[in-house]
């Protein structure tokens, strides 16, 4: 059973991402401050759920949220800062972008940078914890997912639209084949065979 909120009687906001272990696209981050009622049996960490129940899920989040925000750093920033500074500014966008301003902000993993002022708590795998950050991971990964789709339009040989830029053996024949496009991340592994995350 996923926790309501880490401190009593305050707003806390949850913070997840996806898609850091990607060779291609952005990384996506949101933000969700839930009532603390709020309940969903079917709520858990999003890479446990079926598309179709994590769809259904960000309707549901979306519409009985108090706040929430979806924003992302693209493969260009990634390589500018690495994934891990270029995931924390997703969050940071996500958080500024919400129209109630939280008291607490509660983290999934095990680092990040603060925020103005406003207090935070890391928990590794948060999102299997509390829901505010399972919401946040829920929403990250249907928006990323979406995008990538999008991108799978204009380059179709990388199958974007099944691993969404995960390095699948699929992913890496279409870079070998034919070459990397605008949205791989240069600073990764792209042509071996273990991903390379730069911190």
């Amino acid at each position: 059973m996923l926790k309501s909120y880490y401190k009593p009687g305050i707003v806390e906001a949850g913070c997840d991402e996806a898609g850091r272990g990607c060779l291609a696209g952005p990384v996506f981050a949101a933000a969700v401050i839930l009532p603390v009622d709020f309940e969903d049996p079917l709520l858990n960490d999003s890479k446990k759920l079926s598309p179709l129940v994590r769809n259904h899920l960000r309707k549901v989040i979306e519409k009985e949220s108090l706040a929430w925000s979806v924003a992302y750093a693209d493969n260009e920033k990634i390589d500018e800062m690495n994934i891990l500074r270029a995931s924390i500014l997703a969050m940071h966008q996500a958080l500024e972008k919400l129209s109630l301003r939280p008291d607490h902000i509660l983290v999934d993993g095990n680092c990040f940078y603060a925020y103005h002022n406003i207090p935070h708590t890391c928990f590794i795998k948060g999102d299997a914890r509390y829901a505010s950050i399972a919401a946040a991971s829920v929403l990250a990964k249907t928006w990323r997912d979406e995008y990538m789709i999008s991108l799978h339009k204009e380059f179709t040989w990388y199958k974007w639209d099944k691993n969404k830029g995960y390095p699948t053996p699929e992913h890496r024949a279409g870079i070998a084949k034919f070459g990397i496009s605008p949205y791989h991340r240069k600073s990764f592994s792209l042509f071996g065979n273990q991903l390379k995350l730069i911190f």
